[in-house]
C-alpha cells in the first residue's frame, strides 16, 4: 500500500513518464537497499509539499527530491551518492522530453545534497538565496524530525549500512555533533515546523550513540579543567593558611596586618565547591562567577604586588610575601580554568560520559601535579626569592694575596677593622683570604695578605652569629644561618652557590672538608650522610637504633664510632667509601677509642685510660683496612688534656708533665710522626697547661697571657721555648688563631695578624 501511495505522488510531475516513475521506486524498495527506503523518501515528499511554495522551480525541486538517493551504495558516502543519482537523472530525464536547462538544475540540485551540514548559527550568512537549493535540504533533512520511533529505525539502518559497527559509530557520532553544532534548516518555515522536534532526535541519538561508543578516554579534557579548578582553589588556601603564620617583612613590625592571607585562605576555600559547579556548566551564570573569581584574584595579585616591602641592609622580605603571591596565583589559575571549562562546554557536552578511564585519571592526576606544585615548585621558589632578595654581596674587586707566615717577632703585619664584633677565634682559613662571621648576619673575606675587605655577604632576615666552615679544598666557606639552614658561598667573589635543602636544616657537621653530616633522631638510628658541597646527598648510613655516631674522614674513607646505648651489641668501629658509603670493614671496639684526629692519611685514636681523661696509648688506624698502623704508649704521669693536633705529617699532643695536675704550671709539647708512629721532637715550656693553644702547619704550639702589664706570644716549637711581648692592643683574654702559618690575634673591634 505504501508503494501504490509513493507510486501516486509521481502523476503528472512528468507527462508519459510513468515507466520512469516505476523504476524509481523500484530503486528505493529493493530488497537489497538497507537504508533511505521508500518511507524515507515519504518523508522526504510529505515535508516538501509544506515548504514548496518558497522553491522558485517546484518541478525542477520535487524531480530532485526523487532522484537524490536513487542510486545508494551500501557503505557509501552520501556525497558519492548524490554524484550518481545526478548522472541517472541527466541520463533518463532526456528521455522524457524534459528541457536541458530543468534537467541542469536537477542535477544541481542533487549534487547539493551531499552536504547536507548547514552553517554554524554564528556563520550563516549566504551571499545570495538559493530558492529552491533551500527548500529540497531542509525537505532532506525533514527525517530529522520524524516520528521517534521511525528516526530510530533510519538512523539504525544507516549505521548499519555504514559499514564495520565501531567505524559507524564514530563516523555518526561526529556528523551528529556537526547537525547540531550548526543550523538544521535553511528556511524560516522549516526552522519553525521541524527545528525544536529535530533537536529533540538528533540529541537523543547522540545519548544513544555515547553509551554505545567506546569512550576511554572522551572527556578528559573538561575533567582535567574542573580538578585544576577545584584543587588549585584548595592549595591556594592551604598556601594562605601557611602564609599566615609567616612574617611580611623582616624584621616583623609589631602592627603587621595579619588578616589579608586568613581571608584569601576562607575565600579559595569556599571558591573550591563554586568553580566546581561553574566548570561543569555551559550557563551564562557560571561564567559570570567564574570571570569574577578570576578577576579578584588578579587584582588581589597586582595589590600585593604593589605592596613589597623595600629592602635594604636592615629590612629584609619575610615568607609571608612569596607564600601570598604563590596563594594569588593558584587561585588566578582556579578562576581561569573554571572560565576555559566553561567556555568550552556545549550542549552536547552533557552526553560526555559521566566516568571513564581519561575523566578518572584526570581527576587522579591533577590533585598529585598539584601536591608535586606545592612542594617541589612553590615551596623552593618562595624560599629561593626570600634568600635571594635578601642577601646582599659587596665586592672590592681586589685579587687575593699570600700572606707571609708569622715568625711572631713582637710586630704587627697588619690590622683589619671592618669585622666589629667578632675576633680572630671565629676566623677560618680558606684559597682566597680569611672568613670571619659577624653578629649581625654578615660574613666577611679578609685579604691573607693585607686584612683588607675582599667581600662582604649580608643577609637581611639575620641578626645572628653564622656559624661558617671552609670546604671544597678551601673553594667555598659553607655557612649555618639561624632560621634559614646552610648556604654555600664562593671563597673568591662571596655569591651564593647553592643553598642546601630544608630538610638539611638541622644536621650537624661531623666534618666539613670532605664534607659529612649527622641527623640525630630522637627514636629509631642516628644517621650519617656523605654530602656534597651543594648539599646533595651522595649515600646515607643507618648503624641501628640506640647507635650515636662519631665520624672523621681521609681523602677517600670515612672512619665511624659506633656507640650503643640499648641493646647487648658492643661499639663498634667501621670504615665506610666515602664516595659511595659502602661498609669496608667494621670490629668492635667496647668504649676504648675516643677524639680521633686525621694526620698524614692515617686516623689517629685516644685509646681510653679508664677513669681518667688522659688516654692509655694514641692508635693510628689504616682507614681502609682498619688495621693499627701503629701505637704510642701515653706515659702514666701525663695529667692533662692530651690534645691532639695535626700539623702536616705530624701529630702534636700537648698535655703536662706530671701527675699532679693542679700545680702543674708547664706545658708539655710532644711531635709523633704519623707515617712511623716514633716521636719527632719534644719541648716543655713553663706555661700553664690550662691555657687555649694554637697550633700553626709547621707545628707551633702558641697561647697568650698576660704579663707586667702586657700581653705575651708563648711559642712553644722543635727549637723550643720564647716568650715574645706583644703591641698595645692586642687582647689577651680572646684565643689566638693560626691560619696555616699565620697567626691571628684580637683587638678590640679587630683583627690583628702577626708578623
Amino acid at each position: 500500500m505504501a508503494v501504490v501511495e509513493l507510486r501516486a505522488r509521481w502523476d503528472g510531475l512528468v507527462p508519459g513518464s510513468a515507466r520512469l516513475a516505476d523504476e524509481l521506486v523500484a530503486r528505493y524498495v529493493d530488497r537489497n537497499r538497507r537504508a533511505y527506503r521508500d518511507y524515507y523518501l515519504d518523508v522526504v515528499l510529505t515535508a516538501l509539499d509544506s515548504l514548496i511554495q518558497l522553491a522558485t522551480d517546484p518541478a525542477s525541486v520535487r524531480l530532485a527530491a526523487w532522484f537524490h538517493r536513487a542510486v545508494h551504495e551500501p557503505g557509501g558516502t552520501a556525497a558519492g551518492d548524490a554524484e550518481s543519482s545526478a548522472r541517472l537523472a541527466e541520463e533518463l530525464l532526456p528521455q522524457y522530453g524534459v528541457p536541458p536547462i530543468r534537467i541542469a538544475e536537477v542535477a544541481r540540485l542533487i549534487r547539493l545534497t551531499g552536504d547536507l551540514a548547514a552553517p554554524p548559527p554564528d556563520s550563516y550568512a549566504p551571499p545570495r538565496r538559493d530558492a529552491n537549493g533551500d527548500v529540497l535540504l531542509d525537505a532532506v533533512n525533514a527525517i530529522l524530525a520524524a516520528d521517534p520511533s521511525r528516526y530510530a529505525v533510519h538512523t539504525a539502518e544507516v549505521r548499519r549500512d555504514a559499514g564495520e559497527r565501531r567505524t559507524a559509530l564514530e563516523r555518526r557520532y561526529d556528523e551528529v555533533r556537526e547537525l547540531l553544532d550548526g543550523h538544521l534548516y535553511r528556511t524560516q518555515l522549516a526552522r519553525q515546523r521541524l527545528s525544536p522536534v529535530a533537536r529533540i532526535n538528533l540529541e537523543s541519538e547522540l545519548a544513544l550513540l555515547d553509551s554505545e561508543l567506546p569512550a576511554p578516554w572522551r572527556g578528559w579534557q573538561q575533567a582535567a579543567l574542573t580538578a585544576t579548578a577545584t584543587f588549585n582553589a584548595i592549595a591556594a588556601a592551604i598556601v594562605a593558611i601557611a602564609a599566615s603564620g609567616a612574617s611580611w617583612q623582616v624584621p616583623a613590625l609589631e602592627d603587621e596586618v595579619g588578616w589579608p592571607p586568613v581571608v584569601l585562605a576562607a575565600a579559595a576555600l569556599f571558591s573550591a565547591p563554586v568553580l566546581f559547579r561553574c566548570a561543569r556548566s555551559a550557563g551564562q551564570r557560571s561564567r559570570l562567577i567564574a570571570g569574577t573569581v578570576l578577576a579578584t584574584a588578579v587584582t588581589g595579585l597586582l595589590i600585593a604586588w604593589a605592596q613589597l616591602p623595600r629592602t635594604n641592609q636592615a629590612v629584609g622580605v619575610g615568607l609571608r610575601v612569596p607564600l601570598l603571591i604563590s596563594a594569588l596565583l593558584l587561585f588566578v589559575l582556579a578562576g581561569a580554568a573554571a572560565l576555559v571549562a566553561s567556555l568550552l562546554r556545549t550542549r552536547a557536552a552533557r552526553y560526555l560520559p559521566s566516568r571513564n578511564l581519561g575523566q578518572q585519571l584526570a581527576w587522579l592526576v591533577v590533585p598529585a601535579a598539584v601536591a608535586l606544585a606545592l612542594l617541589l615548585i612553590i615551596q623552593p621558589l618562595a624560599r629561593n626569592y626570600v634568600l635571594s632578595t635578601n642577601e646582599r654581596v659587596e665586592d672590592s674587586g681586589r685579587p687575593a694575596g699570600k700572606a707571609a707566615p708569622s715568625t711572631v717577632d713582637g710586630t704587627v703585619a697588619w690590622v683589619s677593622k671592618s669585622v666589629r664584633g667578632s675576633g680572630a677565634e671565629e676566623a677560618i682559613g680558606t684559597r682566597y683570604g680569611i672568613a670571619i662571621p659577624r653578629q649581625t648576619g654578615v660574613i666577611e673575606m679578609l685579604d691573607a695578605a693585607t686584612g683588607d675587605l675582599r667581600w662582604r655577604y649580608s643577609r637581611s632576615d639575620s641578626d645572628e652569629k653564622p656559624t661558617i666552615v671552609a670546604t671544597g679544598n678551601g673553594d667555598h666557606v659553607l655557612a649555618e644561618f639561624d632560621d634559614i639552614g646552610y648556604l654555600l658561598l664562593d671563597a673568591d667573589t662571596g655569591e651564593r652557590k647553592a643553598a642546601w635543602p630544608g630538610r638539611t636544616r638541622d644536621y650537624v657537621l661531623h666534618q666539613a672538608d670532605p664534607l659529612l653530616t649527622g641527623e640525630r633522631v630522637a627514636r629509631g638510628s642516628d644517621k650519617l650522610r656523605g654530602v656534597d658541597p651543594d648539599g646533595d646527598e651522595r649515600w646515607t648510613f643507618e648503624p641501628g637504633r640506640c647507635t650515636g655516631i662519631g665520624a672523621v674522614a681521609t681523602t677517600d674513607t670515612v672512619v665511624t664510632f659506633l656507640g650503643r646505648s640499648c641493646g647487648e651489641d658492643s661499639d663498634e668501629m667501621a670504615g665506610l667509601d666515602l664516595e659511595s658509603g659502602k661498609k669496608l670493614w667494621s670490629k668492635d671496639t667496647g668504649d676504648n677509642y675516643r677524639r680521633p684526629v686525621v694526620v698524614a692519611g692515617v686516623v689517629v685514636v685516644a685509646e681510653s685510660g679508664g677513669d681518667s681523661d688522659v688516654p692509655a696509648a694514641l692508635t693510628a688506624i689504616e682507614p681502609r683496612t682498619g688495621e693499627i698502623r701503629w701505637r704510642w704508649p701515653v706515659p702514666r704521669d701525663w695529667a692533662c688534656r692530651t690534645l691532639l693536633n695535626a700539623a702536616g705529617r705530624y701529630l702534636i699532643v700537648v698535655d703536662c708533665p706530671t701527675a699532679r695536675k693542679f700545680e702543674n704550671g708547664r706545658t708539655l709539647v710532644t711531635a709523633i710522626d704519623a707515617t712511623t708512629g716514633r716521636t719527632a721532637w719534644q719541648t716543655a715550656a713553663p706555661v700553664s697547661p690550662r691555657m687555649k693553644v694554637t697550633v700553626t702547619a709547621d707545628g707551633r704550639v702558641i697561647s697568650l697571657s698576660l704579663g707586667d702589664n702586657a700581653c705575651w706570644a708563648n711559642v712553644i716549637s722543635r727549637t723550643g721555648f720564647r716568650q715574645v711581648r706583644l703591641p698595645t692592643g692586642i687582647s689577651c683574654s680572646r684565643d689566638a688563631r693560626a691560619i696555616g702559618n699565620l697567626v691571628l690575634t684580637s683587638g678590640p673591634d679587630t683583627v690583628i695578624a702577626l708578623r
